[in-house]
């Protein structure tokens, strides 16, 4: 009789187990998922992030640019316009204002003619195309 209770003792012993490794094993597998993901969604998150600095910094630079070349082009404006309308009262000069406060910007002077002397049109006025917009 003592052989019978232990075997059965062995054989719950065995069940009961196997129930608690197979409900460890599932959940030890849950976390190792969870874990895995969690690690990828860091990892995607971190090139966003790398992508947006990256982003900005082109966007700073081409804004930069651009400022320079506005300031280029109404130093420009401002000074032809003195030059071609010496008469011009003050009041009537759009110019005038920051005229004074504008420093000389140095113009680059080269032998060839401006790009939009192209002869053909650029495609940002071809006809059909004016209305659109692109991106």
């Amino acid at each position: 009789m003592a052989w019978i209770n232990s075997l059965i003792f062995l054989v719950i012993g065995i069940a009961v187990g196997f129930f608690i490794a197979r409900m460890t094993t599932r959940d030890l597998k849950q976390q190792k998922n969870m874990k895995r993901e969690l690690e990828k969604s860091r990892y995607e998150l971190e090139q966003y992030r790398q992508e947006l600095v990256d982003h900005f910094a082109q966007s700073a630079e081409l804004l930069d640019t651009l400022s320079k070349d506005y300031n280029k082009l109404y130093q420009h404006m401002a000074k032809t316009s003195t030059d071609l309308m010496p008469n011009l009262p003050d009041q009537d000069n759009p110019f005038a204002k920051r005229l004074g406060k504008i420093t000389e910007v140095k113009v680059d002077t080269t032998s060839e003619p401006p790009r939009d002397y192209s002869g053909s049109a650029s495609g940002l006025l071809k006809s059909g195309e004016g209305s659109r917009a692109t991106s």
